[in-house]
């Protein structure tokens, strides 16, 4: 299996086939095609995080509040959680929550008032601003998502989705620590 050329960048990484070369002019017994495998696919995740890092920054937002903002999302209408729910569905210590809800709180995104049913419980709450940056950033990350998917035909992305996704539950399965987070995204 012949590696993808890469397009010309700007620094000085080496293209994936000279890469799994040197790998395997170090370590003889590497195999080429999973090197090749997962040195291209640990270069798209890179390359995937800087385009969506930019996106959010032009939005003014972190991708550690963006993940405050999708969690919300995602625990559905009216996108309400408590700090404790927020910490544990992102990996990060009660502290380090505090600290990123303080900012989002500050910056417009997200309010947090007492429940009003509980007066000893902290409610967080999508604001109307931080679901519009939310909403705009998935719009930006649609249209980059395209583009990235280009070369690969609408019959083959069914099966590239298969094959990744089969990957993916190897590694939550055979990692333990694979579906935390080692340190806080701030």
């Amino acid at each position: 299996m012949s590696a993808p050329k890469a397009a010309p960048t700007t620094s000085d990484e080496l293209d994936i086939a000279d890469q799994v070369a040197v790998y395997l002019r170090e370590f003889p017994t590497v195999d080429p095609q999973v090197e090749t495998i997962v040195s291209t696919l640990s270069r798209v995740a890179r390359r995937m995080s800087v385009a969506y890092g930019r996106q959010l920054t032009v939005l003014g937002i972190t991708s550690a509040e963006w993940e405050v903002l999708k969690a919300l999302v995602v625990s559905g209408s009216p996108y309400r959680m408590g700090p404790g729910d927020l910490a544990k569905r992102l990996g990060l210590t009660p502290a380090a929550m505090t600290h990123r809800i303080d900012r989002m709180v500050a910056e417009g995104l997200v309010t947090r008032e007492r429940d009003e049913a509980n007066r000893v419980r902290v409610i967080i709450e999508l604001t109307e601003e931080g679901r519009d940056k939310w909403l705009e950033s998935m719009r930006m990350a649609a249209v980059f998502e395209e583009e990235l998917l280009q070369d690969i035909t609408p019959a083959e992305r069914p099966e590239l989705s298969a094959l990744l996704g089969r990957m993916l539950r190897r590694i939550e399965e055979t990692q333990p620590d694979a579906l935390g987070r080692t340190d806080d995204l701030t």
